[in-house]
């Protein structure tokens, strides 16, 4: 996957530097747009980007105060969202990430890491659940919107 992405940079770098500064900045801005829709609809699928489900949550007790089931909700359903998963683009890169305190949540996921779940719970070692990540459908869209600006 990083070889692909190695051979498209390579390959794209010397029309990329004959581009003028904004149109560089339009191109990255686009692409990054694309990219958090496409992460979007992944995350929205519940998948890895090797096309894995995600590791399902712990079983937990669902009945409330009043003897209610309560409903299970998705996991990252506010993550996904534009307000927290954030595109930028400028003339040297394209980012897709989260900002603020979602960005420790979608860390804590990304790598599998421990932490609390509230301020005095245990902590619990959380499993690994890739957020992020390119597939190759996400290199053939960059691929593409790369020769779509270029050729016109």
């Amino acid at each position: 996957m990083t070889s692909k992405l190695e051979a498209l940079e390579t390959w794209a770098s010397g029309p990329l530097e004959q581009l003028q500064p904004s149109a560089r900045n339009q191109l990255a801005r686009s692409i990054g747009q694309e990219l958090r829709r496409s992460q979007q609809k992944r995350v929205l699928t519940q998948q890895n980007p090797d096309g894995s489900k995600f590791a399902p949550r712990k079983k937990r007790d669902l009945r409330g105060k009043q003897g209610r089931i309560r409903r299970k909700v998705e996991m990252f359903k506010k993550l996904r969202t534009a307000t927290y998963m954030k595109a930028r683009g400028d003339s040297n890169a394209v980012t897709v990430g989260f900002t603020g305190r979602v960005a420790r949540i979608a860390r804590v996921h990304q790598f599998g890491l421990k932490d609390r779940a509230e301020r005095s719970a245990p902590e619990v070692r959380y499993e690994t659940r890739e957020v992020l990540g390119l597939t190759e459908t996400d290199i053939n869209l960059i691929r593409d919107s790369l020769l779509t600006h270029l050729t016109t």
